[in-house]
């Protein structure tokens, strides 16, 4: 056999389709005809550094193909729904920030929005403003570590350590704010726990405001105009818009399909319809597009919280607690509350039969929605682009798990 004959041999061999379990090849005659060869059943996690969380996937390959992924979840169970309706109300807030602990205040304002539609209360307008602040400056913190991690999982070190120093600013601003940095607790029932620091802490806000966005466009350049780091994500892990609805998908994983759902615009709460800013979104549905969205998101939480330095002038400290959130009550009814975490839809559902405890409590999670498209969005695909399309999701076990 000839070179020229090899060669062509070898080209078609690698065109032929790979279906199930079956391998099309050439036999030295020249024929077509099938082989059956089984597929290989590999464990990542829960002891995984790549799985962000503790996860397991159950993959199925057919040779470094993957035919199929199955999450298993459930290691970091704790039973959060069921607690809840054994503590008061106000117990239960700290329980809130062991859900998606990257994004607490999150959790802590769809939990206390939920209750407050239960109380039937209005949050005094001063409070509803340091909700709006603490939130943009965790989406940044929160967004931060998806695109550090991101980029990490691809090999790119330096942007994972850029993304984590840029962090430590966001939280020591929330740290002055109320003396913890992961786990809040701020947001309470009826407005917040304390108002926004004077003096040093607007100083170092207004210091941050200026300093962040020439950063932003630094990580950003790092990764997107990175020859690899493009050829990684561009195309692969696709999701397309009609899948991310039916899935129940939300937050920078929908809007990277193209689907414009952002509770602050879709569904507006607290201060949110006040101020200006765009719903970012892309049409690709890649996992390149789930990482654009992130780093423009930031970009446009900038944009929020440079208008609410100028509310923090026109309305003055006072007010932060509503009147009658004191003794928490709720007459019996139910209640749903909703709000734009980073990651999507963090929704809380609480049935109240009048007692100071919930009758029942449901998390609406969007980091369980977000993970279950997993397996649609991995087949077909190469199992060094699982990890990868994983961290496109930016699923948090906490949130996932409850």
């Amino acid at each position: 056999m000839s070179k020229t004959d090899r060669d062509e041999r070898g080209e078609l061999q690698d065109a032929l389709p790979r279906v199930g379990g079956s391998a099309v090849p050439l036999d030295p005659s020249g024929e077509l005809h099938e082989i059956e060869t089984d597929h290989i059943e590999l464990y990542m996690g829960p002891q995984h550094p790549s799985t962000h969380g503790v996860l397991q996937l159950k993959v199925r390959l057919d040779g470094e193909w993957v035919v199929d992924v199955q999450p298993h979840i459930g290691f970091l169970h704790r039973g959060v729904e069921k607690i809840a309706e054994n503590r008061t109300y106000v117990q239960v807030l700290p329980l809130t920030d062991r859900l998606d602990y990257v994004a607490a205040i999150a959790c802590n304002t769809a939990y206390c929005v939920a209750v407050e539609k239960l109380l039937g209360i209005t949050i005094p307008p001063r409070a509803e403003l340091c909700r709006v602040i603490v939130q943009e400056l965790e989406r940044i913190a929160s967004h931060l570590i998806s695109v550090g991690t991101f980029g990490l999982d691809l090999g790119a070190t330096t942007p994972f350590i850029y993304a984590f120093r840029d962090r430590e600013y966001v939280l020591d601003l929330l740290e002055m704010i109320c003396g913890a940095r992961l786990t809040y607790s701020y947001v309470r029932v009826g407005g917040v726990a304390q108002d926004l620091p004077e003096g040093e802490w607007r100083e170092r806000f207004r210091w941050f405001l200026d300093y962040f966005p020439p950063m932003v466009d630094e990580q950003d350049t790092l990764l997107s105009e990175n020859e690899i780091f493009l050829l990684r994500t561009r195309g692969i892990g696709v999701l397309p818009p009609d899948v991310a609805i039916n899935w129940g998908s939300s937050g920078p994983m929908a809007r990277g399909s193209g689907v414009a759902y952002d509770l602050r615009r879709s569904k507006p709460y607290g201060l949110y319809p006040q101020l200006d800013f765009n719903v970012v979104t892309r049409e690709t549905g890649d996992a390149l597009a789930r990482y654009q969205v992130r780093i423009d998101e930031m970009r446009e939480s900038i944009k929020i919280l440079r208008q609410c330095d100028r509310l923090l002038d026109e309305i003055p400290p006072g007010e932060i607690m509503a009147k009658g959130a004191r003794a928490v009550r709720p007459p019996a009814g139910e209640a749903y509350a909703a709000v734009e975490s980073p990651r999507g839809e963090m929704g809380a559902y609480i049935i109240s039969d009048g007692s100071n405890t919930a009758y029942r409590m449901k998390w609406r999670s969007p980091s369980f929605a977000n993970l279950s498209v997993l397996p649609v969005i991995s087949r077909g695909w190469k199992i060094a682009d699982l990890v990868m399309i994983l961290g496109s999701i930016d699923p948090i076990f906490g949130d996932v798990d409850r």
